[in-house]
């Protein structure tokens, strides 16, 4: 029984991303009229993220503000507290932990409005996230 409760302990310790507070809350802006950003919303808080919204009209601005390149938009911008690490539009929960691994990465996004994303519709392995340089980042 010690050996498990060891096991368990060093996994928690070793993990790339533990959950906490800052790592696990995202603010994300958008447009009050678009409801698929509520939908990867709730994809989100499945995932474990507290999510709070903030309805905007004025999408540009914070846009520009975060440092989203513009060939990568989509219809909400999210920002990690504690990292300042963003996210563009309907990016996986798993694309997102990968990010958090590495806070070299300034933010990823799924430019436009795939229909194989969360909040669009089912994951089919062939969504390619990319990160803030344009490169692939993930496949989900």
């Amino acid at each position: 029984m010690k050996n498990v409760w060891v096991a368990l302990l060093s996994a928690l310790i070793t993990s790339p991303v533990v959950a906490s507070p800052e790592h696990g809350h995202l603010t994300v802006y958008q447009d009050p009229n678009c409801g698929c950003c509520s939908g990867w919303v709730q994809h989100m808080a499945s995932s474990g993220f507290s999510v709070t919204t903030i309805k905007t009209t004025d999408m540009a601005s914070h846009k520009a503000r975060l440092g989203v390149p513009p060939a990568l938009g989509s219809c909400h911008t999210a920002v990690v507290s504690g990292t300042g690490q963003v996210i563009e539009g309907h990016v996986p929960a798993n694309a997102v932990r990968k990010m958090l691994t590495d806070p070299s990465i300034k933010g990823v996004a799924a430019p436009g409005m795939p229909a194989n994303s969360p909040g669009m519709g089912e994951l089919d392995g062939n969504l390619v996230t990319v990160d803030f340089q344009g490169r692939p980042f993930s496949r989900d």
